[in-house]
Protein backbone atom coordinates (compact mmCIF):
# COMPACT_ATOMS: atom_id res chain seq x y z
CA UNK A 1 0.00 0.00 0.00
CA UNK A 2 1.24 3.49 -0.85
CA UNK A 3 -0.09 6.45 1.13
CA UNK A 4 0.50 10.14 0.43
CA UNK A 5 -0.23 12.68 3.14
CA UNK A 6 -0.76 16.32 2.16
CA UNK A 7 0.72 18.56 4.86
CA UNK A 8 1.12 22.31 5.19
CA UNK A 9 3.47 24.62 7.07
CA UNK A 10 1.41 27.29 8.83
CA UNK A 11 2.19 30.17 11.19
CA UNK A 12 1.52 29.42 14.84
CA UNK A 13 -1.77 31.33 15.01
CA UNK A 14 -1.49 31.88 18.76
CA UNK A 15 1.16 34.46 17.87
CA UNK A 16 -0.24 35.96 14.66
CA UNK A 17 -0.04 39.72 14.10
CA UNK A 18 -1.54 41.78 11.29
CA UNK A 19 -0.11 44.77 9.46
CA UNK A 20 -2.61 47.54 10.31
CA UNK A 21 -1.99 49.31 6.98
CA UNK A 22 -1.75 46.42 4.51
CA UNK A 23 -4.12 44.13 6.42
CA UNK A 24 -1.78 41.19 5.76
CA UNK A 25 -0.18 38.67 8.11
CA UNK A 26 3.15 39.63 9.63
CA UNK A 27 5.15 36.42 9.35
CA UNK A 28 8.55 37.78 10.38
CA UNK A 29 9.51 36.34 13.72
CA UNK A 30 6.39 34.15 13.88
CA UNK A 31 7.22 30.45 14.37
CA UNK A 32 5.90 28.00 11.79
CA UNK A 33 4.44 24.59 12.61
CA UNK A 34 2.91 21.61 10.83
CA UNK A 35 -0.83 22.15 10.51
CA UNK A 36 -2.56 20.33 13.43
CA UNK A 37 -5.27 18.62 11.33
CA UNK A 38 -2.54 17.32 9.00
CA UNK A 39 -0.88 15.64 11.97
CA UNK A 40 -4.07 13.62 12.51
CA UNK A 41 -3.83 12.42 8.90
CA UNK A 42 -0.11 11.73 9.24
CA UNK A 43 -0.61 9.62 12.36
CA UNK A 44 -3.24 7.53 10.54
CA UNK A 45 -0.78 6.89 7.72
CA UNK A 46 1.93 5.86 10.17
CA UNK A 47 -0.46 3.52 11.97
CA UNK A 48 -1.18 1.79 8.65
CA UNK A 49 2.57 1.58 8.09
CA UNK A 50 3.01 -0.03 11.50
CA UNK A 51 0.22 -2.55 10.84
CA UNK A 52 0.56 -3.32 7.14
CA UNK A 53 3.99 -2.09 6.07
CA UNK A 54 2.59 0.77 3.99
CA UNK A 55 4.93 3.22 2.30
CA UNK A 56 4.20 6.72 3.57
CA UNK A 57 5.09 9.86 1.63
CA UNK A 58 4.33 13.48 2.47
CA UNK A 59 3.82 16.33 0.03
CA UNK A 60 3.58 20.04 0.71
CA UNK A 61 3.29 23.19 -1.36
CA UNK A 62 5.18 26.22 -0.13
CA UNK A 63 8.46 28.15 -0.06
CA UNK A 64 11.82 26.37 0.45
CA UNK A 65 11.58 26.68 4.25
CA UNK A 66 8.58 24.31 4.17
CA UNK A 67 11.14 21.50 4.03
CA UNK A 68 11.22 21.82 7.84
CA UNK A 69 7.88 20.03 8.22
CA UNK A 70 8.95 17.35 5.74
CA UNK A 71 12.01 16.71 7.94
CA UNK A 72 9.66 16.56 10.93
CA UNK A 73 7.55 13.96 9.11
CA UNK A 74 10.71 11.96 8.34
CA UNK A 75 11.59 12.03 12.04
CA UNK A 76 8.12 10.64 12.82
CA UNK A 77 8.65 7.71 10.45
CA UNK A 78 7.72 8.81 6.90
CA UNK A 79 9.60 7.36 3.94
CA UNK A 80 9.54 10.00 1.18
CA UNK A 81 8.98 13.74 0.93
CA UNK A 82 7.97 16.09 -1.90
CA UNK A 83 8.09 19.88 -1.92
CA UNK A 84 6.03 21.73 -4.54
CA UNK A 85 7.78 25.09 -4.79
CA UNK A 86 7.96 27.70 -7.52
CA UNK A 87 7.44 31.46 -7.60
CA UNK A 88 4.74 30.85 -10.19
CA UNK A 89 2.66 29.19 -7.46
CA UNK A 90 2.74 32.30 -5.25
CA UNK A 91 -0.55 33.93 -4.23
CA UNK A 92 -2.64 30.84 -4.98
CA UNK A 93 -6.13 30.59 -3.49
CA UNK A 94 -7.67 27.22 -2.67
CA UNK A 95 -8.65 26.49 -6.29
CA UNK A 96 -5.20 27.23 -7.71
CA UNK A 97 -3.57 25.37 -4.81
CA UNK A 98 -5.68 22.24 -5.30
CA UNK A 99 -5.09 22.39 -9.05
CA UNK A 100 -1.33 22.47 -8.54
CA UNK A 101 -1.20 19.77 -5.86
CA UNK A 102 -3.54 17.43 -7.74
CA UNK A 103 -1.43 17.65 -10.90
CA UNK A 104 1.70 16.91 -8.89
CA UNK A 105 -0.06 13.90 -7.34
CA UNK A 106 -0.90 12.58 -10.81
CA UNK A 107 2.82 11.93 -11.32
CA UNK A 108 3.06 9.81 -8.14
CA UNK A 109 1.81 6.35 -7.19
CA UNK A 110 -0.76 6.13 -4.40
CA UNK A 111 -3.56 3.99 -3.02
CA UNK A 112 -4.78 6.50 -0.44
CA UNK A 113 -4.36 10.27 -0.14
CA UNK A 114 -4.80 11.74 3.33
CA UNK A 115 -4.94 15.37 4.45
CA UNK A 116 -6.10 17.52 7.31
CA UNK A 117 -9.65 18.81 7.26
CA UNK A 118 -8.42 22.41 7.03
CA UNK A 119 -5.40 24.62 7.68
CA UNK A 120 -5.47 26.94 10.67
CA UNK A 121 -4.22 29.91 8.62
CA UNK A 122 -7.17 29.83 6.21
CA UNK A 123 -9.87 27.63 7.80
CA UNK A 124 -11.58 27.03 4.45
CA UNK A 125 -11.61 23.18 4.46
CA UNK A 126 -11.67 23.40 0.65
CA UNK A 127 -8.30 22.16 -0.60
CA UNK A 128 -8.71 18.48 0.35
CA UNK A 129 -12.14 18.06 -1.29
CA UNK A 130 -10.99 20.05 -4.32
CA UNK A 131 -7.97 17.75 -4.76
CA UNK A 132 -10.29 14.73 -4.65
CA UNK A 133 -12.53 16.35 -7.26
CA UNK A 134 -9.57 17.15 -9.52
CA UNK A 135 -8.39 13.53 -9.26
CA UNK A 136 -11.92 12.08 -9.57
CA UNK A 137 -11.53 10.20 -6.27
CA UNK A 138 -14.21 9.22 -3.73
CA UNK A 139 -13.70 11.27 -0.59
CA UNK A 140 -14.70 11.26 3.07
CA UNK A 141 -14.17 14.34 5.22
CA UNK A 142 -14.08 15.03 8.99
CA UNK A 143 -12.55 11.59 9.61
CA UNK A 144 -11.77 10.47 13.17
CA UNK A 145 -10.93 6.78 12.75
CA UNK A 146 -10.15 4.24 10.01
CA UNK A 147 -10.09 0.44 9.90
CA UNK A 148 -8.53 -1.36 6.93
CA UNK A 149 -9.41 -4.88 5.77
CA UNK A 150 -5.92 -5.52 4.41
CA UNK A 151 -7.16 -5.55 0.81
CA UNK A 152 -8.86 -2.49 -0.66
CA UNK A 153 -11.69 -1.46 1.68
CA UNK A 154 -11.58 1.14 4.45
CA UNK A 155 -14.24 1.46 7.16
CA UNK A 156 -14.28 5.10 8.18
CA UNK A 157 -15.84 6.92 11.12
CA UNK A 158 -16.53 10.57 10.41
CA UNK A 159 -17.67 13.28 12.77
CA UNK A 160 -20.97 14.99 11.92
CA UNK A 161 -23.07 17.50 13.83
CA UNK A 162 -25.51 14.87 15.08
CA UNK A 163 -22.81 12.35 16.11
CA UNK A 164 -20.86 9.97 13.85
CA UNK A 165 -21.30 8.21 10.52
CA UNK A 166 -19.70 4.87 9.62
CA UNK A 167 -18.90 4.57 5.91
CA UNK A 168 -17.04 2.14 3.67
CA UNK A 169 -14.88 3.27 0.78
CA UNK A 170 -12.62 1.40 -1.63
CA UNK A 171 -9.17 2.52 -2.63
CA UNK A 172 -8.01 4.66 -4.32
CA UNK A 173 -9.67 7.37 -2.25
CA UNK A 174 -9.06 10.56 -0.30
CA UNK A 175 -9.77 11.19 3.39
CA UNK A 176 -9.47 14.43 5.36
CA UNK A 177 -8.88 14.23 9.11
CA UNK A 178 -9.60 16.16 12.27
CA UNK A 179 -6.69 16.96 14.59
CA UNK A 180 -8.61 15.08 17.31
CA UNK A 181 -8.49 11.82 15.31
CA UNK A 182 -5.25 10.62 16.87
CA UNK A 183 -2.58 11.78 19.26
CA UNK A 184 0.44 12.34 16.96
CA UNK A 185 3.48 10.29 17.88
CA UNK A 186 6.71 11.88 19.01
CA UNK A 187 9.73 11.92 16.76
CA UNK A 188 12.01 8.99 17.61
CA UNK A 189 15.75 9.24 18.06
CA UNK A 190 16.78 6.96 15.19
CA UNK A 191 14.52 8.73 12.68
CA UNK A 192 15.68 12.14 13.90
CA UNK A 193 19.26 11.05 13.18
CA UNK A 194 18.38 10.03 9.60
CA UNK A 195 15.82 12.77 8.81
CA UNK A 196 18.46 15.03 7.25
CA UNK A 197 19.97 12.18 5.25
CA UNK A 198 16.77 11.56 3.32
CA UNK A 199 16.31 13.31 -0.01
CA UNK A 200 13.41 15.70 -0.54
CA UNK A 201 12.19 15.85 -4.14
CA UNK A 202 11.39 19.40 -5.27
CA UNK A 203 8.68 19.79 -7.90
CA UNK A 204 8.30 23.01 -9.89
CA UNK A 205 5.83 24.15 -12.52
CA UNK A 206 8.07 22.42 -15.07
CA UNK A 207 7.94 19.05 -13.26
CA UNK A 208 4.43 18.11 -14.34
CA UNK A 209 2.01 19.27 -17.05
CA UNK A 210 -0.06 22.29 -16.01
CA UNK A 211 -1.81 25.25 -17.58
CA UNK A 212 0.20 28.22 -16.34
CA UNK A 213 -2.81 30.54 -16.39
CA UNK A 214 -4.32 28.37 -13.63
CA UNK A 215 -1.35 28.76 -11.29
CA UNK A 216 -0.73 31.16 -8.42
CA UNK A 217 -2.36 34.56 -8.22
CA UNK A 218 -3.15 34.53 -11.94
CA UNK A 219 -5.18 31.35 -11.55
CA UNK A 220 -7.00 32.43 -8.39
CA UNK A 221 -10.59 33.67 -8.79
CA UNK A 222 -10.72 34.87 -5.16
CA UNK A 223 -8.73 37.62 -3.43
CA UNK A 224 -8.35 38.63 0.21
CA UNK A 225 -9.47 42.26 0.31
CA UNK A 226 -8.61 42.91 3.94
CA UNK A 227 -7.59 41.06 7.09
CA UNK A 228 -8.12 42.38 10.60
CA UNK A 229 -8.14 41.21 14.18
CA UNK A 230 -11.29 41.13 16.27
CA UNK A 231 -11.84 44.26 18.33
CA UNK A 232 -11.43 44.01 22.07
CA UNK A 233 -14.65 43.54 24.02
CA UNK A 234 -15.59 45.77 26.91
CA UNK A 235 -15.18 44.28 30.35
CA UNK A 236 -18.29 42.46 31.51
CA UNK A 237 -20.22 43.08 34.75
CA UNK A 238 -20.06 40.48 37.50
CA UNK A 239 -23.22 39.95 39.57
CA UNK A 240 -22.82 38.14 42.86
CA UNK A 241 -25.06 36.88 45.64
CA UNK A 242 -28.23 36.78 43.53
CA UNK A 243 -31.07 34.43 44.29
CA UNK A 244 -32.18 32.13 41.42
CA UNK A 245 -35.26 34.33 40.95
CA UNK A 246 -33.17 37.52 40.81
CA UNK A 247 -30.72 35.89 38.37
CA UNK A 248 -33.57 34.84 36.09
CA UNK A 249 -35.08 38.35 36.13
CA UNK A 250 -31.65 39.85 35.32
CA UNK A 251 -31.12 37.51 32.36
CA UNK A 252 -34.55 38.33 30.95
CA UNK A 253 -33.86 42.05 31.35
CA UNK A 254 -30.53 41.78 29.49
CA UNK A 255 -32.10 39.73 26.69
CA UNK A 256 -34.77 42.39 26.28
CA UNK A 257 -32.09 45.12 26.12
CA UNK A 258 -30.46 43.27 23.22
CA UNK A 259 -33.88 42.79 21.53
CA UNK A 260 -33.37 39.02 21.66
CA UNK A 261 -36.76 38.58 23.31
Amino acid sequence: MKIIVCIKQVPDTTEIKLDPVKGTLIRDGVPSIMNPDDKGALEQALLLKDQYGAEVSVITMGPPQATAIIREAFAMGCDKGYLISDRRFGGADTLATSYTISHALKTLDYDIILAGRQAIDGDTAQVGPQIAEQLDLPQITYVEHVDYDGKNTLTVMRNVEEGHEILEVETPCMLTFLASAYEPRYMNVSDIMTAFDKEITTLTADSFPVEEERLGLKGSPTRVKKSFTKGAKAMGTLYEELTPEEAADLIIEKLKEKFII
